[in-house]
Order: structure tokens, then sequence, then C-alpha cells
């Protein structure tokens, strides 16, 4: 059923659906000073050649580690990695090191561009793991919202061709929180047109639905059992068009399309458990 703008606008406006999101991001951004402050964190290593292009890096506590991607979310046009250091502690904490990244935000930037960059700092990850104190065989994405769709995007990448000096499978797997994998309704809701420029060609093109992966590198998947119909429904696409890469799924209630992101973050929550099984480390362990 093709949706009404006005229905679009109230299943995608995440924020005009939930009054206290200024609260929780000012908490997010407390707590992200916090991890910071703690120690640890190698802020602003460049990916690319402009100043959007960069990422905060979170070494494990022993070397050879397993490696997680961060992709924020913000549909494509706000957020900062910074918003979400507070992501990285627990995991460092369990064993693995931690990546978040930046990338141009639209309008600036559209959104090839931002997937393009995505490609960008995950190739810099695996050509500098060594001094980085990673495993390269062991590098994984993880995305929220907008977020999660780019970490999609990573996993359908061919990254031979791309780059000749990438292996094939070069992302072991991926975890997309409350993620956007069919673009064509996201073109058409009137508070995001002005700013994402999204045409449906462009749409369609940048979809996951619409692309096979080259690899079998599994996508899991979480939703907020509070947010909305559509970001349910988007979940579901993805799982039918990649059902040789579906992965565990996992409906988080009692959160939203913001606190689910806090469930991430906290030890003991089954999503947090989730991403650490995906990475290879035991939640017992920690």
């Amino acid at each position: 059923m093709r949706l009404s703008p006005a229905e679009l606008d109230r299943q995608y406006n995440a924020r005009a659906a939930i009054p206290e999101h200024p609260q929780i991001f000012a908490r997010w951004t407390e707590d992200s000073a916090q991890a910071r402050l703690q120690g640890g964190c190698e802020p602003d290593y460049y990916y690319g050649g402009t100043p959007d292009e960069t990422l905060d890096f979170f070494p494990a506590c022993s070397p050879n580690a397993p490696l997680l991607v961060f992709i924020h979310g913000g549909w494509w046009r706000s957020l900062d990695k910074r918003d979400f250091s507070f992501l990285a502690p627990p995991f460092v904490e369990a064993g693995a090191a931690v990546a978040l990244i930046n990338y141009s935000l639209a309008p600036k930037a559209r959104i090839e561009d931002i997937v393009r960059q995505s490609l960008h700092a995950c190739a810099w990850c695996r050509r500098n793991a060594r001094s980085l104190g990673i495993d390269p065989e062991r590098m994984y994405v993880a995305g929220h919202s907008a977020g999660g769709h780019l970490a999609a995007m990573m996993l359908a990448a061919d990254w031979p061709a791309w780059a000749a000096d990438l292996p094939p499978r070069m992302l072991r797997g991926g975890l997309a929180v409350s993620g956007l994998f069919d673009l064509e309704p996201i073109s058409r809701t009137p508070f995001l047109k002005q700013d994402l420029r999204l045409g449906r060609d462009a749409a369609r093109r940048a979809s996951p639905v619409r692309i096979r992966p080259p690899h079998g590198a599994l996508l899991h998947t979480a939703v907020g059992g509070e947010e909305s119909t559509e970001f349910h429904r988007q979940t579901r696409l993805i799982r039918e068009a990649w059902p040789h890469c579906a992965g565990a799924h996992l409906r988080v209630d009692g959160k939203n399309h913001l606190t689910v992101v806090d469930a991430l973050a906290a030890p003991g929550q089954p999503l947090h458990d989730a991403a650490l099984r995906m990475l290879g480390i035991h939640p017992n362990r920690v």
C-alpha cells in the first residue's frame, strides 16, 4: 500500500514521535564525553581527503582483536560520530576494538556519496588493521537507522571490484538496528525531501533490497518494539530480499527508535549480547 505524504512523515519522523528526544541526545552527549575522558580514544583518523572523512578508534585491550565499525544514523543529514562514543567502552571491555566513522552530511552530500565514503572508511580499517592491533579477518559493521542502511550497503559491496587489494569477504558480518533498506518511500517523505534530494532512480540504486550481496556474510537485524510499523516492515523486506544472508533478528521490546541504541551499549541486554556473539565473543566472558 502506497502511503500518503502525511503518513510517511508520521511513520518515519521518529524524533517527532519521541517527545523526550532532546533529553536522550543530551544524555548521549554526556555519556560520550565521559567515554572519551576515560582514555583510550584515538580521535580523528583521516580515512579520506576531506575534513568530514574521519573516524575515532577505540583500541582493544589485547592485540589481534575483532573490530566493530559503527556507522551513526540521523537520516544521513545530522549527528556525528562523537555522539556515539558511549557505545565503545562496553565492547572494548568485552575484547573488541571499535571504530566510529563520520561522513559528509546531506544536503552537502548525496546518499551515494555517503555510501562511497563509508566504503573508504571500511577499506582504511582493513589496510591499517595490523597497526591498529586488529585482526583483518574479523571485521564487522553495525549501524543504526540511516547507519543501518549504510551497514547493509557495506555487506552488499563487491570489494575486489571496488579496490583490487581488498578481499571478497572483507566484512565477516553486520548488524542493522532499525535500518532502512528500501529508499523509495524515503524519497517521498516530506520532511526529508529537501535535504536528501533523492530521486526515484537514485533511491532504487541505493536500496539494499535491490542489491544481491556477492558473498554470504550474515546481516543481523534488530528493531525496537515501540518503533513505527514502517521500521518493522523495512527490516522484514531486507530479510526477505537477502534470505542467504539473514542472520538473527531481535525485537527489542520496550525500546523506541532512540532508546534501542541504549540497549546496544548495555551489557546483559539481549541486543548487546547479540552483537558480542556476532563478533565471536561469548557474553558470559564479560
